[in-house]
């Protein structure tokens, strides 16, 4: 057998290794899909989770796709579903019923300004991912660092103090950034949201490969490892996420 069969062969065994397939594998969106400023609900879409054209979704799609992809606990996101119903945000023609991935850009209803991979209105687009944006913060998690064992996790000091440089920088950078009540429960929340996302738990951390993924790619890490966690996700924990995520970065619980 020559190498280029041996490649083709390898190739074809790693792919039906991967837990992704089977319906849930990784597609880009189109340009007629629709898609939030939300990298981990993006994700969910991208691999079939959820509708991949990211339309018309109700509640019992989103509380069905995080249990299936992140063990999320059931009703982890019935708050944030139902905020789009109180609003009154959806454009879809069932508005009390179902919404569209982009109908979550709403800015200051649901968006806030201080995105880690999205810009701010100001500058026009907070939906589309950012590489200038995620640049910094990126340098900041050391996702390109990951030679050493003990440097290939992102821990939540880490994370913290990448978050609190980006809210400073978009401060600086951002003459109409809005400080609002909305923005200051988001600020660390959606960090400590995508820690507990991706969070290892017998490492205590998470892995930087899989966050380089999902908050770049919006796509779920299976090529680098991520399998559905053991250990059901719940609101408990993301609030503790989030009070450690606030503490680390000098902002209180």
């Amino acid at each position: 057998m020559n190498l280029r069969a041996l490649t083709l062969l390898s190739l074809a065994s790693l792919a039906l290794a991967l837990p992704e397939l089977g319906g849930h594998d990784f597609r880009a969106p189109g340009p007629f899909d629709s898609r939030s400023p939300c990298p981990g609900l993006n994700a969910l879409a991208n691999h079939g989770y959820l509708p991949r054209d990211g339309k018309n979704i109700d509640y019992e799609m989103i509380n069905q796709a995080a249990q299936d992809a992140y063990n999320f606990e059931s009703g982890f996101y019935v708050d944030a579903v139902n905020m789009v119903f109180l609003f009154n945000i959806s454009t879809t023609t069932r508005p009390n019923e179902t919404f569209h991935l982009f109908d979550l850009a709403r800015h200051d209803t649901i968006e806030a300004d201080g995105s880690l991979t999205r810009n701010d209105i100001y500058f026009g687009d907070d939906v589309h991912f950012d590489a200038t944006v995620w640049a910094p913060v990126a340098r900041d998690l050391g996702l390109d660092h990951r030679d050493r064992p003990a440097d290939r996790f992102v821990t939540v000091e880490t994370a913290a103090s990448a978050t609190r440089n980006r809210y400073a920088l978009a401060k600086h950078v951002n003459p109409q950034f809005n400080a609002s009540m909305l923005q200051q429960q988001f600020e660390y929340g959606t960090t400590a949201l995508y820690l507990l996302t991706l969070w290892d738990d017998d490492q205590n951390a998470a892995p930087k490969a899989w966050v380089k993924a999902l908050m770049g790619e919006d796509r779920i890490p299976f090529q680098e490892g991520f399998t559905r966690p053991k250990v059901v996700k719940t609101s408990e924990r993301i609030q503790n996420m989030t009070v450690a995520v606030r503490a680390a970065a000098g902002a209180g619980s």
